[in-house]
């Protein structure tokens, strides 16, 4: 049998790690699950990763994809399509929700997506100075979303289409990113 070079062996337990995070959770995912489904010694995920934590958050490094170009008189309605999509594409981003509910360094990593991610889009189309909020007013929009249609699975919700969810979602992050400042 060949030997696996290190960045074949690094991707080996990323991709172990993210089905084990996915479908165990945070709490119960172990790092020698992980490296059994690597099919490597637990010592190597260690020499890798260093611990369940670090792994964790290599494992969730996650890019939301958000579109660089969005309508900017009215962007909620693509946004929200946009997150709905990327949730249900994601294994890890369900994971990394679920995680985040409980596990402070899962939380932060949810922190730091939508800071990252979503608050250049929030500077630029929210008032001045504004994006800071504004980008956080839009992520509890969709990580309540997402936490009522993937986690929770509330029926009503999880029965909504994605133009529904839009129709429902859009108004509000449209207003949450454009409309002024209130007094």
């Amino acid at each position: 049998m060949a030997r696996r070079s290190a960045e074949d062996t690094k991707a080996a337990i990323l991709l172990a790690a993210r089905e084990r995070f996915a479908s165990d959770g945070y709490e119960r995912a172990t790092i020698r699950a992980v490296a059994t489904e690597a099919g490597i010694d637990p010592a190597m995920v260690m020499r890798y990763f260093g611990s369940k934590e670090k792994l964790f958050a290599a494992a969730a490094a996650i890019d939301l994809r958000i579109p660089e170009v969005v309508d900017e008189a009215d962007p909620g309605p693509g946004l929200v399509r946009h997150f709905v999509e990327r949730w249900e594409q994601d294994d890890t981003l369900r994971a990394l929700l679920r995680a985040a509910v409980s596990h402070e360094a899962a939380a932060e990593r949810m922190r730091a997506l939508f800071a990252e991610q979503l608050g250049p889009v929030a500077a630029r189309l929210a008032p001045e100075g504004a994006g800071p909020v504004r980008a956080g007013l839009v992520a509890t929009q969709m990580v309540g979303l997402a936490l009522s249609r993937y986690v929770l699975a509330l029926p009503p919700v999880v029965g909504l289409s994605h133009d529904a969810i839009a129709a429902w979602l859009g108004p509000t992050i449209s207003r949450y990113l454009t409309a002024p400042d209130p007094d």
